[in-house]
């Protein structure tokens, strides 16, 4: 089975990307997030004709909003912590947010996270950040094992060693990279989860996100952000994973974000993430 996570930054504005890339990689689950879209502006239909049943957990404004694209089935989906999301919704306050969706797919719990920014260091937005994190670790913790098979898959906003940051001395002083961001990720990986792309990678400079400015993309400025985690069960069957940068890439106009992989059991279709030609630029 293939799993995947892409925040797309905006579902409706990039259903062009995704439509090549199911083609593309072809995988049994995606896991979307920044769709920015309500629930019934949701493209249900168009993800059927293609074979995937959507679950989608949005709201009204175009903001947030995560969704899960099953090929294996799509069962006991649930959205917010298992609570209604409130309202109305405050934008000063993730707690009140669509950032969560959870089903069961082809046996297999898998969770779509979208976390927030955190935007300025010591400022409220980066307290509740970390706020709205130790909520979603607790959440896991009473809602799950780390003996069942389960994937959480998505934008963690955090960048988990200064491995996974192109600089790591300018990016220190900022959000993404800070020891208290950090500290909350460590927290929830030590109840059971695995960096599932680090399975099968070691390397530095490899990336998921880039900023649409000043050129970051092709300078190699990028950070890995976006992040498969996996428990024990699902860790021992991971058999090939990848950041697919050409995502990132040409038209129709691609998110800031790339797709993150992973391949349990048995690989699933090959494509080349072209990670060899921006290795070669980057040491030229």
């Amino acid at each position: 089975m293939r799993i995947a996570t892409w925040n797309v930054n905006s579902l409706s504005a990039r259903l062009g990307k995704i439509w090549w890339w199911l083609d593309r990689a072809r995988p049994d689950v995606l896991l979307l997030q920044e769709t920015k879209l309500a629930d019934d502006a949701a493209p249900y239909e168009a993800f059927e004709e293609r074979g995937y049943t959507l679950a989608h957990h949005g709201q009204q404004g175009g903001r947030n909003g995560v969704a899960i694209a099953s090929k294996v089935g799509l069962e006991a989906v649930s959205a917010h912590f298992n609570q209604p999301l409130p309202a109305p919704v405050d934008p000063d306050d993730p707690m009140t947010e669509a950032r969560l969706i959870a089903a069961t797919c082809g046996g297999n719990r898998v969770v779509s996270v979208y976390v927030p920014n955190g935007r300025v260091l010591d400022s409220t937005h980066y307290q509740r950040k970390l706020d709205w994190f130790e909520r979603f670790t607790a959440w896991v913790a009473d809602h799950h094992d780390p003996r069942e098979p389960l994937i959480i898959g998505g934008d963690f906003n955090i960048a988990p060693a200064d491995e996974d940051v192109w600089d790591a001395q300018a990016n220190h002083g900022g959000t993404h990279v800070s020891p208290r961001e950090r500290d909350a990720l460590a927290a929830l990986m030590a109840w059971g989860f695995i960096d599932g792309y680090r399975l099968k990678h070691s390397e530095p400079g490899r990336y998921s996100w880039w900023d649409y400015r000043a050129g970051a993309f092709h300078k190699g400025w990028g950070m890995r952000i976006d992040l498969l985690l996996v428990t024990r069960p699902i860790a021992n069957r991971v058999v090939w994973a990848e950041i697919d940068r050409e995502a990132r890439k040409g038209k129709p106009i691609p998110s800031d974000h790339a797709p993150v992989v992973i391949d349990v059991d048995e690989p699933g279709a090959p494509f080349d993430a072209r990670w060899a030609r921006a290795d070669a630029k980057r040491r030229a």
